[in-house]
């Protein structure tokens, strides 16, 4: 399933990866053909985050300053950027704790943690089953709100 310069077709699949590993041959086959995916995490469940998407592990061919512009698509790489260094700090704060890390890295940290806050906004669709009323935020809006 994939997007041509004559026309596209839409279809949401649910792809099993054994032991939640991506580089498993089978999924990662799967994902080659794909323009885009979701992946869900247990570690971000776990926070109680959700929708539990991972940014990091989830692509999109769209991911480009040709489709996006060029604001949108370094704003959504440097938030990539940002979690990616939280990801690598985590064993050290598991480790050592946030004391133990340097005035930069604690920024980093307290950054990703509202990006990953941000991210987890109440949508329409989950009102039933949080409770809480869905938002919409316009594209401009949101992309600033991560500058």
């Amino acid at each position: 399933i994939t997007t041509t310069k004559k026309g596209s077709i839409t279809s949401v699949q649910a792809i099993y990866v054994p032991a939640d590993d991506l580089t498993d041959p089978a999924p990662a086959t799967t994902f080659a053909h794909l323009d885009a995916t979701t992946v869900l995490s247990r570690q971000i469940s776990e926070l109680g985050i959700y929708p539990a998407v991972d940014p990091l592990d989830s692509t999109s061919r769209m991911l480009s300053p040709l489709i996006l512009g060029d604001e949108h698509y370094q704003t959504a790489r440097g938030v990539q950027q940002v979690l990616q260094n939280y990801k690598n700090l985590q064993d050290i704060i598991a480790i050592l704790g946030m004391d133990e890390l340097s005035e930069d890295d604690k920024l980093t940290v307290a950054r990703a943690r509202k990006i990953q806050r941000f991210l987890s906004q109440p949508f329409h669709v989950a009102e039933v089953f949080t409770g809480a009323p869905g938002k919409y935020v316009e594209l401009k809006e949101n992309t600033q709100s991560f500058q």
